[in-house]
C-alpha cells in the first residue's frame, strides 16, 4: 500500500464506529459532571474512549498538591498506561461535562489493536500526536510567561490549529483549573483573563464559558 493510500484509509477510519463493533469486553458508560471516572491508585485494567464530552485529568502529590495534566475531547483516548503493564492508575480522571465514554478492557484492546491494523496505526498516531504536545507543554512552561501559556491553554481547549472549525466557547472551568494547568495562581489568570477580555480576545458567554477569539494568537505569536 502507498504513503497516500495508506493516509486516505488512516483518515477515513472511523475509531468509534469500529469499537462499537467489536466482541465483548467493552461497556457504554454515562458520567455527570464533576463525576469521578476513576481515581488515582485505582485498578488499571481498562483503556476509555470518549464518545461525547470532555474530561479532565488530574494527579495528586503525596502532600496532597493536586495539579491538572489534561483536558480530553471526543475522540479522544485514556487510561492507556494499562496496557504496558502499569497496574495501578497514575492520575483520576474526572466529567468536565456530562460524558459518555466506552470503556475497553485492557485484553479487548490488545485483540482489536492486533486485529485492525488502521485502528492500531490511528492509535499509535494519537499517542504520538499527544507525546509530541507534553513536549511542546514542557516547552512553553520552561520558557513562555505566564500570560503566554494561558494564551496558549485557551486557544488549545478551543482546537484552534486543528482540522475543522475551533469550538470558539470553552465550556465553563474555574479559575484554579486554569492556573493548575498554567502553573501559576488564580489571582494571575483573573488578571490576564481581565486583560484578555479588555483587548478584545475573549468573552464571557453569559456564564456558561469562555468565547475565544482567533485575535488571542497575538498574545502567543508577540515576542
Amino acid at each position: 500500500m502507498t504513503f497516500v493510500a495508506a493516509s486516505k484509509k488512516l483518515s477515513n477510519f472511523d475509531p468509534k464506529t469500529f469499537l462499537s463493533t467489536i466482541n465483548g469486553g467493552r461497556k457504554i458508560e454515562d458520567f455527570v459532571k464533576r463525576q469521578t471516572i476513576f481515581a488515582q491508585g485505582d485498578s488499571s485494567d481498562a483503556v476509555f474512549y470518549i464518545r461525547e464530552g470532555k474530561v479532565k485529568l488530574t494527579v495528586v502529590s503525596e502532600i496532597g498538591k493536586e495539579g491538572t495534566i489534561g483536558i480530553l475531547n471526543e475522540g479522544a483516548f485514556f487510561g492507556e498506561s494499562c496496557l504496558t503493564g502499569q497496574p495501578r492508575r497514575l492520575c483520576s480522571a474526572t466529567a468536565m461535562t456530562d460524558c459518555s465514554v466506552m470503556r475497553i478492557g485492557k485484553k479487548s484492546m490488545i485483540e482489536a489493536l492486533h486485529q485492525e491494523h488502521a485502528f492500531s496505526d490511528m492509535f499509535v498516531a494519537y499517542l504520538l500526536a499527544r507525546n509530541i504536545r507534553y513536549e511542546e507543554d514542557l516547552v512553553d512552561q520552561l520558557f513562555n510567561s505566564s500570560e503566554k501559556r494561558l494564551a496558549r491553554i485557551l486557544l488549545l481547549l478551543a482546537h484552534f490549529g486543528k482540522e475543522g472549525q475551533p469550538e470558539t466557547v470553552i465550556p465553563k472551568m474555574s479559575q484554579e483549573t486554569l492556573a493548575e494547568m498554567v502553573g501559576t495562581t488564580r489571582s494571575r489568570v483573573s488578571f490576564f483573563l481581565n486583560r484578555f477580555r479588555k483587548l478584545g480576545f475573549i468573552d464571557y458567554d453569559g456564564g456558561s464559558g469562555l468565547q475565544v477569539h482567533s485575535s488571542l494568537l497575538n498574545i502567543v505569536l508577540h515576542d
